[in-house]
């Protein structure tokens, strides 16, 4: 291996630090309790580490907690970074939710992502925020009673009243991405993409082809590529994930020992090997591993530095072709 100065990559016009960080684990009710002073010690640990995109969500914790948390912490040094949030959870006194299914074992989320909405979303997360703009805001999911090209013009609406910078999408296919990209520009598109959750091979190719970024969300698996998860305890978010079911995640971390072999012979973690070799699929993609311990935020954000050699790369492949995992999807 080689090392290298931490890089940058752009997500359209958008230019951040080769890997971001995920501040949904700084909130209660995701990985167990934590305290605002530990969170926001952590998310300051993420930007001294060369850190300088947040991504965050209207969506996590109680009330806009996440993005009030991360409007305290980065008082005075908002200019260092690039925020990213996410709209459509967070719904006011009155606003129909409209649900859909999804994996865990609580069965469906619910959003409105209705452009009369959009406004008063991005209001209230740029006062959580303490700032007078959004770098990146994207619907958080796509609301399967809303065209998501009506969502996308509110958006397009607040990126000419200067309250938005760049839009972005989350969770959608190809074909909303192009359809999407038609009415306005888009800058990234966030996905779950890791080493146990393969991209799908025609959105990538559809983000190649329009210019626009990927950001990989749960790029460490939940943590399960850390290594390190041998169960998971009362009030943590994955208990409601079959991967993470007892069984299925003994199964799956004697299938993904040889992964962690490899790791251990490059003297890296299985954390910064994963990141590594997400960073070599694709050089527009920007992953956003979260954590709330400021020496893992600091070992994860090393993998940016990380060279892998192409033989490496082709043992990984053809470990992860073959590997399959226990437990259906995270979503």
């Amino acid at each position: 291996m080689t090392e290298q100065l931490l890089p940058t990559r752009r997500l359209g016009g958008l230019e951040v630090s080769a890997l971001g960080f995920g501040a949904m684990v700084l909130s209660p009710g995701v990985y167990g309790e934590i305290d605002d002073e530990r969170g926001e010690r952590a998310l300051l640990a993420a930007v001294d580490a060369g850190a300088t995109f947040i991504d965050t969500s209207d969506g996590y914790g109680t009330d806009g907690h996440n993005e009030q948390l991360i409007g305290r912490a980065l008082r005075g040094r908002r200019d260092e970074v690039a925020i990213a949030t996410k709209f459509g959870f967070r719904l006011p006194e009155g606003v129909e939710p409209h649900p859909f299914p999804v994996g865990f074992a609580f069965g469906e989320l619910a959003v409105n992502a209705a452009p009369e909405h959009v406004r008063g979303y991005a209001e209230a997360s740029l006062r959580g925020l303490g700032t007078d703009r959004i770098d990146l805001y994207y619907p958080h999911f796509p609301d399967p009673q809303v065209p998501l090209e009506d969502t996308v013009g509110a958006v397009a609406e607040l990126i000419q009243d200067g309250l938005v910078l760049h839009l972005g999408l989350s969770n959608v296919t190809a074909a909303q991405l192009r359809a999407a990209h038609a009415v306005h520009p888009v800058a990234a598109v966030q996905t779950e993409w890791s080493m146990w959750r393969p991209i799908d091979p025609e959105l990538l190719a559809t983000a190649r082809e329009l210019g626009v970024g990927v950001v990989p969300w749960s790029p460490l698996g939940s943590g399960f590529l850390s290594g390190a998860v041998s169960d998971v305890k009362e009030g943590d978010f994955r208990q409601n994930a079959p991967r993470f079911a007892a069984a299925n995640l003994k199964a799956n971390n004697d299938r993904f020992a040889p992964v962690r072999g490899i790791a251990a012979e490059l003297s890296i973690t299985p954390a910064q090997l994963a990141l590594a070799w997400l960073l070599h699929q694709d050089e527009h993609a920007v992953p956003i591993p979260g954590s709330r311990t400021p020496a893992h935020i600091e070992e994860n954000l090393a993998a940016g530095r990380v060279k892998l050699p192409g033989e490496v790369l082709e043992r990984l492949s053809a470990i992860l072709s073959s590997t399959e995992v226990e437990g259906g999807t995270l979503l």
